[in-house]
């Protein structure tokens, strides 16, 4: 978004391409994330990261490992556009039409921390975006008061396993 931001994306993925990172010979991985631009689903991931190491490596010498193709929620300024466009009722039937059971287990929330400009912790970016942090009191705990979370609170990412991640506000 915004004049540029192409360009520098691509120097810096030279400078992460410089630095070991996404090449075949080196243990430093760079996975690259690709999320639609509209009310409609990304295409197969599979074919998508083909598409892209191709095009990547022949135009701009940029070499990545993965692919990962979000899909995404009608939350914030997406839900807004949506809601404008008259879209919001197709948009939420394609989703559940097209729920897959299967991807639960590869959810970036379940292994993936975002950490706000305050230091707080959420367990999803989407969650972020709705200021849901990370909370709750876990079961070693025995006070009912949940307690949100930031990188202060915490000595290593493993203290925050014993929570669950937040699906509803």
């Amino acid at each position: 978004r915004g004049r540029g931001v192409f360009q520098r994306s691509i120097a810096a993925l030279h400078k992460l391409n410089e630095a070991g990172y996404g090449s075949s010979s080196s243990d430093l991985e760079l996975d690259l994330v690709y999320n639609p631009s509209g009310a409609f689903l990304p295409p197969s991931q599979e074919s998508l990261e083909g598409d892209y190491k191709r095009e990547l490596l022949d135009n701009f010498g940029i070499e990545f490992n993965n692919l990962i193709t979000i899909t995404n929620m009608p939350i914030k300024r997406f839900a807004d556009h949506l809601a404008k466009q008259g879209q919001m009722k197709e948009y939420m039937e394609l989703l559940v039409n097209n729920y897959n059971p299967q991807t639960v287990g590869g959810l970036m929330c379940l292994n993936t921390i975002s950490v706000g400009w305050d230091g707080s912790l959420y367990d999803c970016d989407f969650n972020q975006q709705l200021g849901m942090g990370i909370a709750g009191k876990s079961s070693e705990e025995s006070s009912s008061a949940k307690k949100k979370f930031s990188i202060f609170d915490i000595e290593c990412l493993t203290d925050l396993e014993k929570y669950s991640v937040l699906t509803d506000n």
